[in-house]
Formats: structure tokens, sequence, C-alpha cells
């Protein structure tokens, strides 16, 4: 085999991969937030949850990128241990479509029509199309659709170039001597391991094998326990993903390890055994890249059909190799808020942002509430609530900003893509309505400390202002955690009131101290009440419109606004109208 040959070799592995890349990203975008959601729906089920691990891996096109993304989600304490374990198990059986795709390429026909299901066939179409599609294609999902095509196109090119490179290997005697050290089963499953290890991909590892068969120099004898090996290779990437987690989330890996290495061992002890015994005919025969196929399936869903009644023990298998501490509890269970290795799948990774931005929204919502209550009763516990709530949506705000401008630089679908810019432009709001709480709680503190208690007219306002806020406060919430875009356009002509409400407190103010009828040192107090209120009410206003408008492919939020309150728009003004009527300071009088 001269250099020439190897550099093709070399070649075609990098087309195969970077194929296999693009086609896994393609489908990893087009299925966008519906893995999370899939995984989601994972329970104590087994059975729904080895459908979704083969799901998953099909749309993915990565069994290893399966597990990551397991490790990742126990490790953020997203998932429950024993949950993973089925998935694992699907995502085994799922990563053997590829396998089924490249043994097309093993099509032999004078026929030519069937000719035509080779994939070197129709690739180089499927890659014009492609380009088309990338090209005058407006819309996400389409490129998606486009950029899978390709993907595919370059993954088989790959195929034929690697191929092609050691099609002169079957004339090479040094070759066939190498080849016939794979007659030990024990080593072919180590150069299974070993290959598949280094590439990180049992589905590259497969196409090398099937490329290798098609000289007619891999036997069935040979074929098999490289199979086998190349199971327990792709446990590699989860391994070192494990590194630098919490005990459960490296349970992962080992359960995964654990369930490749028993049915390896089981399955080619069953094979040897039965071999010596009974001398199966096609042992020597050459295997083709179909057969190659045909093995790895079987071998995959056997092994799932062997182990899958005995989840329970796999997982005792776990929590035995990776123990506790000597008090019972793990020391070191710190989840990750939200795990780095989440961002090889960006889908994924923004449904969990997604998620902990509605807890931070709702969480801001009850904080203000809680100093709300300080007002008129003060109590210490509650105080200290509110600070707590505000250090952790100070953490919330920290982390996830961190997290989401990570995310901005991945590529993702439009739809997540919006996501995105919607998280980065709330958290902010969500971390200053926290900060106005604990300045609501001042207030409360100083009242409290120093007896002082509001006219009563000045009280009754100040409770009209605060069941404005607190609808405000509830309708945005709600709007951004059921992403309702009808309920958010109610906020704009609430937040319209709640600034005259305050204008009009203000203006009473100023009278009543002219009549004597209220304090000075009342009058900075009320200040600062009204102050805080407006602001939180102006947060609420800037978490809508943006909701608003990343739903209408716009982040200009002064359009937005100019639009509704100087153009005479009807819903505006009739939903002002229904507040302003609602929260009149009318009824004081």
């Amino acid at each position: 085999m001269d250099i020439f040959s190897v550099f093709t070799l070399c070649g075609g592995l990098a087309f195969f991969l970077y194929g296999m890349n693009m086609l896994s990203s393609g489908l990893e975008k087009m299925a966008g937030g519906k893995l999370e959601s899939l995984l989601k729906k994972t329970t104590s089920n087994p059975l729904m949850g080895l459908l979704l691990g083969v799901i998953i891996t099909v749309a993915i096109q990565s069994s290893s990128a399966v597990t990551v993304m397991l490790v990742g989600l126990v490790n953020s304490g997203i998932m429950q241990l024993g949950q993973t374990i089925a998935v694992i198990m699907g995502s085994n059986i799922g990563t053997t479509l590829t396998a089924w795709l490249l043994s097309l390429s093993g099509i032999e026909s004078d026929n030519v029509w069937i000719n035509l299901l080779k994939p070197e066939s129709f690739a180089p179409l499927l890659a014009f199309i492609g380009i088309l599609f990338i090209m005058i294609s407006k819309t996400d999902k389409k490129k998606s659709i486009g950029a899978i095509f390709i993907g595919f196109a370059i993954l088989m090119y790959g195929m034929e170039m690697m191929k092609n490179a050691v099609a002169p290997l079957a004339e090479v005697p040094e070759f066939e001597s190498i080849l016939t050290m794979f007659e030990n089963p024990i080593l072919g499953v180590l150069v299974g391991a070993i290959f598949t290890g280094v590439i990180q991909s049992s589905a590259a590892s497969v196409g090398v094998l099937q490329a290798l068969s098609l000289n007619g120099s891999i036997t069935f004898s040979m074929a098999i326990p490289i199979i086998m090996g190349q199971n327990i290779g792709t446990c590699v990437t989860a391994l070192l993903s494990s590194i630098g987690v919490n005990r459960n989330a490296r349970r992962v890996s080992v359960i995964h390890i654990s369930f490749n290495l028993i049915g390896t061992a089981f399955f080619l002890t069953v094979y040897c055994i039965l071999n010596s015994f009974v001398e199966f005919g096609f042992s020597n025969l050459p295997i083709t890249p179909f057969y190659i196929a045909i093995v790895h399936s079987i071998f995959n869903v056997a092994t799932v059909l062997l182990l899958f009644p005995f989840n329970k023990q796999l997982e005792k298998l776990a929590y035995l190799i990776i123990k506790e501490n000597a008090l019972g509890t793990p020391a070191d269970e710190v989840y990750s808020f939200v795990d780095d290795r989440l961002l090889p799948t960006p889908s994924v990774a923004i449904s969990e942002c997604n998620s902990k931005c509605k807890k931070m929204a709702k969480l801001a919502r009850d904080t203000i509430f809680s100093s709300i209550e300080l007002i008129d009763n003060y109590t210490e516990k509650t105080a200290e609530l509110v600070f707590e709530n505000e250090d952790l949506l100070d953490l919330y705000e920290d982390k996830l900003g961190t997290y989401l401008v990570k995310l901005s630089g991945k590529e993702v679908s439009d739809i997540d893509s919006r996501r995105v810019s919607l998280q980065l432009h709330t958290i902010g709001d969500f971390e200053r309505i926290g900060d106005h709480a604990v300045n609501i709680m001042d207030v409360a503190k100083e009242m409290h400390e120093k007896k002082l208690h509001f006219s009563d007219h000045a009280k009754k306002e100040t409770e009209i202002l605060i069941s404005a806020l607190s609808e405000i406060l509830d309708i945005t919430t709600n709007a951004y955690v059921s992403h309702d875009i009808n309920l958010a356009k109610q906020v704009e002509p609430l937040e319209e009131v709640i600034d005259n409400l305050i204008i009009d407190i203000k203006s009473n103010h100023i009278q009543r101290l002219k009549e004597g009828k209220c304090t000075i040192e009342l009058g900075f107090i009320l200040s600062d009440l009204l102050t805080n209120c407006e602001r939180v009410s102006d947060h609420c206003s800037n978490v809508a419109v943006t909701l608003i408008e990343t739903d209408q492919y716009s982040m200009d939020a002064h359009e937005y606004l100019n639009v509704v309150k100087r153009t005479g728009n009807k819903d505006f003004e009739s939903k002002y109208e229904m507040y302003n009527e609602k929260y009149s300071l009318k009824t004081v009088e």
C-alpha cells in the first residue's frame, strides 16, 4: 500500500467524520427543542425510555452524544440515574441506522434501477439539492434539510474514498498476514474498541469496517468480535465527559460501559463456544457491508433483550462501583446549574435555560409579593426570605447570562436563536425586580422600626397601586411562562395606568402636605415606595415587549411602543380604559 493510498484513506475518513457531524448537526436543528421535551417524558416506564433512546439517537445520529447529554442532564439534577438506563439501551439500537445506510454501498447488480439505490449514485444529486436549499431557502428549517443532504453526500463520498483506498490491499501479502491476527476474537474486540475510542464514533468505525469488507478480505469470524469491540469503544466519549461531574453523573458512564462490556462478554463467549462445537459454516466466508449491518443490529438488539429485565441490577452495579461516602450521603453531590456537557446539543441546553428562566420569573414575582406583605406585617423571617431570594436571582442572572453567551455562538435553528435572545434580554429585568423587592423591604423595615403609618387616604391609594402592581406581575409572569403573546399585550396598558396612578398619588400627597395632613418623613418613604413600584412595572413592560418583539422577529421595543401608544391602537385603548376604571383613585375620595 503506497503513501498515496494512505493519504486517500485518511482523507476519506476525514470526509466521513465531517459528513457525519454535518448530518448530525442538521438533524438536531430540525429536532429543535423536541429533544429536550422527549427526554423529559422519560419516566419510570423503561419501555418508554427505550423507545425515546432509539428516537433521539436516530434524530442526532450519535449514541455517544446521547450518553454525554444524559451525563449533563443528571449532573444538572434534571434527570434521575434510573431514568437514563433504558435510554442508553435504546441509543445502542438507534445507532445501527447508519450501518444500514452505508450497507447500500455494497449493492452489486446489473439492473440500472437497483444500482440507483447505491448512495454513491444518488449522493451527488442530494448534494446539489442540499446546496440549492441552503442558497435559496429563507427558512431555517429548509436550510437544515439542505445541511442534512450535504452531510449525507459528504459522508458517502468519504466512504467511497476509503473503499477505493483499501481496494489494492487485497493483493498485498503483508495486509493478509495482519488480518489473520484478527482471527483471535480477543484481539478483534480490542482493535474495534481502541479504533472506535480514538475516533469517538462507532458509526464511523463501522463505516471503515464496511469499506474494508468491500474487497472481500474481512470474514465473519474477524468482523463479529470487531463489531462487539466497537460498541465498547463508543463508551470513551461518555467516559471523558464524566470527568469533573458528581457521582450520579459518573454512574451514567459506568452503566453505559457495563452494558456494552456485559453484552460483549456474554455473546462473544456464546459465539466462540458454539463455533468450537458446531463450527458455523459462515465463519470463514467474506462478510459484506450488508451483513455487517445485520450483525451490528443483531448484537445490539440481543444485548438489549438480555439486559433490559435487569435495569435495577445495572443501577445497583453503578452504585457498587461508584460508592457513596462513609456517611451514606454523596458529599460531592453538587449539581451543575446548567451543564456545559449539554452545549454540543444546543436545543436541549436552550430548553433547560428556558426552564431556569421561567423559575426565575416566578421567583422574582414571589419575592415582590413577599416584600409587599412586609409593609403591613413586618417580620424578620419574611425579610430574610426576600434577601435570600434576591441573592438567588443574582445567581440565576450570573449563571444564565454566562451560559447563554456560550450558546449564542452555536449554530442553532431560528426558533432556538430567538429563545436565546429572549432569555438574554429578560434575565436582567427579573434580577432587577429582585433588587426592587429589597428596596420595598427597606421601606417596610423603616416604617416598622419608626412605627410610622400612612394616613387613611395614602394607605387606600397605595393599596390600589399594589393591587395593580400585583396584577401586572401575574400577567407578565404567566405570559412569559406560557409564552402567551396575547396575554403579554395586556401588560403595556396596565403599565400606563400604573404610571398615571403614581403621578396622581404623588400629587395627592403634595396636597396633603400643604394641608398639614402628612409629614415630610412619611413623604420620603412614600416616594421610595412609589419609585420602586414604578420601576417594577417598567421591568414588567420590558419583559412583555421583548416577548412580543422576539415573536415578531424584531427587537425594536421603541417601535412597538410607538405603534401601540401613538397610533390609536384600539386594543390598547380598550384595555387601558378597562384597567383605568378598575384601579381608579376616585373610590378613595
